[in-house]
């Protein structure tokens, strides 16, 4: 059923649905730049993160290009666990610098060394690349690390894009045995890019993230005319959806937050569903009132925003 929204959210809401119908009528509104910066502006709406003692800007050199990324270290003398990062934005957007506050509080919530990456992003570079930017970092983080102290204890981090780029390195790698991730955390994942679950016309207009613009998003990752109409884009869509690949019970222990008034609630809740009939450890949260993306508007619900990082707290600290 369509969620109730936070009393809190609705003046943004009003005035991006306001601004959102013009950019329609002016035919403004699918344009990669205009997207992008839209997310940026997001910023305005975010409580500034904690101070880390350790905090640098890296270039990561790839065997055919470079990425840039920053490193968090909460505690440098210690040797603590590492936690990839991997931010939002419908594979399109997004950036370090956006989820810098969020990279804070994950370092000091999880107590663990943060390496957030400025992986590659669509339409410039369609799926997989950015994913394969992660893939590298999953395999050589510990050389990209040399001169941090850091343990063997590895989590990663995703919200909606960054969640889809966590269950797909989590399926890629579970027979690998050369990569072991001991947690991961969800916000909102995005785990179904055939938009097959009832939310998506639930919560698909009026909320922030909207239908239509999620399958456009996913036709330019994906570099296709359509998500739903040609057979092999159709198959390369479903074989890309970490909901529909095989669940295992060695996959990581898993936290997964979901909101109510998001058109991706349904498929983050029935991942940590199908995880759990696998044998996963899986811990799920919902925040009945709250809307897609409501991490980059912590200024609006700061109560929700804190207790979301207490949960991850939790989770992290329970063995």
């Amino acid at each position: 059923m369509r969620g109730t929204v936070s009393k809190k959210l609705i003046p943004l809401l009003t005035q991006v649905n306001s601004g959102l119908a013009q950019a329609k009528a002016s035919g403004a509104a699918f344009e990669p730049s205009v997207i992008r910066q839209n997310l940026e502006n997001l910023s305005a709406y975010m409580l500034p993160g904690p101070d880390v003692e350790s905090v640098s800007d890296i270039i990561i050199a790839m065997p055919e290009h470079s990425v840039s990324a920053r490193i968090y270290h909460p505690a440098p003398e210690q040797a603590l666990p590492v936690l990839l990062h991997f931010h939002g934005g419908g594979h399109m957007c997004g950036s370090v610098n956006l989820y810098d506050a969020i990279s804070r509080e994950l370092a000091v919530a999880s107590h663990a060394m943060v390496i957030c990456l400025d992986y590659r992003l669509a339409p410039e570079h369609p799926y997989p690349s950015g994913l394969n930017d992660c893939q590298y970092l999953l395999e050589n983080y510990r050389q990209i690390l040399k001169g941090y102290r850091h343990n063997q204890q590895l989590y990663i981090a995703g919200d909606s894009a960054g969640g889809a780029i966590c269950t797909s390195l989590v399926m890629n790698n579970i027979a690998n045995p050369e990569i072991h991730i001991d947690k991961q955390i969800l916000l909102y994942p995005s785990v179904d890019y055939t938009m097959s679950c009832p939310s998506i016309s639930e919560n698909g207009q009026g909320f922030l993230l909207e239908a239509d613009k999620m399958r456009w998003y996913f036709q330019q990752y994906f570099n296709v005319d359509s998500i739903d109409n040609d057979h092999n884009s159709t198959t390369l869509v479903k074989n890309a959806s970490p909901l529909f690949n095989a669940f295992d019970r060695r996959m990581p222990k898993t936290l997964v937050i979901t909101a109510g008034c998001d058109p991706l609630r349904d498929e983050g809740k029935l991942y940590a569903e199908k995880a759990k009939l696998a044998g996963v450890n899986v811990e799920h949260y919902q925040f009945d009132d709250l809307i897609h993306a409501y991490m980059l508007l912590s200024k609006l619900i700061p109560a929700q925003y804190r207790q979301t990082y207490n949960i991850i707290e939790n989770f992290i600290n329970h063995q």
